[in-house]
């Protein structure tokens, strides 16, 4: 009898039998996946203030030129649903694991090639005409990655343990920002006057990417394909346009999906969009703390963020998934309170605990939402219906949350607004969360379509 065949190995979704090896080769492909991808977005999301404003906008004059650069982070998120519809077609049609190790491609090479861009002083307007172009290229792989990854984990995971599966790519979100921060924070010694940085200190951290990608596709490439996607090409039951059924059937679901997600993502934006590290690092602001201090503080935030996410998916297993967001919306609103203050005490202390706490609150609203997104949407359309409201959420949510806090200190002098602008994403993730069901437990694969079409939403029969 070989290894999968062994009767005292957990049963996938579908009922096949899934060994010990298996799982963890998939929870570690989906792991340093994501960390690749959210290290390389990170990365560019850091730099976009400090180094883009200067040497691609500066033209534009000291009050445009951050708000322009700011700008370049949301474009990218404007070509997320495009990537998602890419990826959720391709994904329902021919296989999770392929599109795995595309993104994984698409995102690394137009990093790397960010690290070796001219500058405006180089070739003028084209330079940033190229950065929004390898910009608009992470976006299409953003859009499309992460819904790959969490149908990998959460499809292979037992029914009992889809919580604790699903947060394993989640978790590459919070590390891939530790180490965009500890690089950066490793530059900023290595070349700690802004001549020098600027000059050649903020490339290294792109040109790494190599070394991640490198690791990355060796992973990914030796993990199986998802067992529900496999049932689904035996049964031949494959729609030829996805998307379109998704939509015909599922619209409202893919709003409230993407609606859940929004809070998260505008919080998110302030340290993984750079926001609080610009703010905090500014010499000509009220704060003006070492930017390399700053870069650490935001190491701390990413563990914490870590930790949280991990125990979010394992409380998931055990009170469901709608009862751990709603706990963790809770959390957040309180952290979102408390995070200028903090951070405007103008000292590292403050700065450090006000993100750490902010960790906490998005590690609880995190971790559960590859576990409720996959159990909420049939197995048909599933990678269509995850990635596309993961994007929606992200644009909505993310995109220009960075842009538009800038835009409310420069006008109102304070982060008061901010708070309030947050503290909105935050209620209306949680009205979303209230009027979706949760489906702990249900069986994904493609036998039992019909009862996943049931029972969505809190007034569904």
């Amino acid at each position: 009898m070989s290894a999968r065949d062994a009767p005292s190995s957990p049963l996938t979704p579908t009922g096949t039998i899934a060994t010990a090896a298996d799982r963890r080769r998939v929870a570690f492909a989906t792991v340093v996946g994501t960390t690749v991808e959210w290290y390389d977005f990170f990365t560019y999301a850091f730099a976009a203030s400090s180094v883009f404003a200067v040497l691609f906008f500066e033209p534009a004059g000291a009050q445009l030129a951050p708000i322009w650069s700011t700008i370049t982070i949301g474009v990218s998120f404007l070509f997320r649903p495009l990537g998602a519809f890419l990826a959720g077609h391709f994904g329902d049609r021919i296989g999770r694991r392929p599109m795995l190790v595309l993104t994984l491609i698409l995102m690394g090479g137009a990093t790397m090639l960010v690290g070796v861009l001219p500058t405006y002083a180089a070739v003028g307007v084209v330079a940033p005409i190229l950065l929004v172009t390898l910009r608009i290229l992470q976006g299409l792989s953003a859009g499309g990655e992460w819904g790959g990854a969490v149908l990998m984990a959460v499809e292979h995971a037992p029914r009992q343990r889809r919580g604790l599966f699903g947060a394993m790519p989640q978790i590459g979100v919070p590390i891939g920002l530790l180490l965009a921060s500890a690089v950066l924070g490793v530059m900023r010694l290595i070349a700690p006057d802004e001549e020098s940085f600027l000059a050649w200190g903020w490339r290294v951290p792109f040109l790494l990417s190599f070394v991640l990608i490198f690791v990355g596709y060796w992973v990914r490439r030796r993990v199986e394909e998802s067992p529900v996607f496999e049932e689904i090409a035996e049964r031949q039951e494959q729609k030829k346009i996805p998307v379109v059924e998704l939509f015909r059937r599922y619209a409202l679901l893919v709003l409230l999906a993407a609606g859940v997600f929004i809070g998260n993502n505008a919080v998110g934006y302030m340290t993984t969009g750079g926001f609080i590290q610009n703010y905090a690092s500014n010499a000509e602001g009220t704060i003006a703390l070492n930017p390399a201090d700053v870069q650490w503080a935001i190491v701390a935030s990413a563990v914490s963020w870590l930790i949280f996410t991990f125990i979010s998916g394992v409380l998931s297993d055990r009170i469901g998934r709608r009862t751990t967001y709603i706990i963790g919306w809770i959390v957040l609103g309180v952290t979102v309170v408390a995070l200028f203050p903090l951070v405007d005490t103008a000292t590292l202390g403050g700065l450090t605990l006000g993100v750490v706490l902010l960790g906490v609150g998005l590690g609880l609203t995190y971790g559960a939402q590859s576990s409720w997104y996959a159990e909420l949407f049939p197995a048909s359309v599933r990678f269509s219906g995850v990635a596309i409201a993961y994007a929606i959420g992200s644009v909505l949510g993310g995109a220009f949350a960075p842009t538009i806090a800038t835009a409310i200190v420069q006008s109102t002098g304070s982060t008061g607004g901010i708070t309030w602008y947050l503290l909105g994403t935050v209620a209306l993730s949680l009205i979303s969360t209230l009027l979706l069901r949760d489906r702990k437990g249900i069986d994904l694969g493609p036998h039992n379509e019909a009862e996943q079409q049931r029972r969505i939403y809190i007034w569904s029969k």
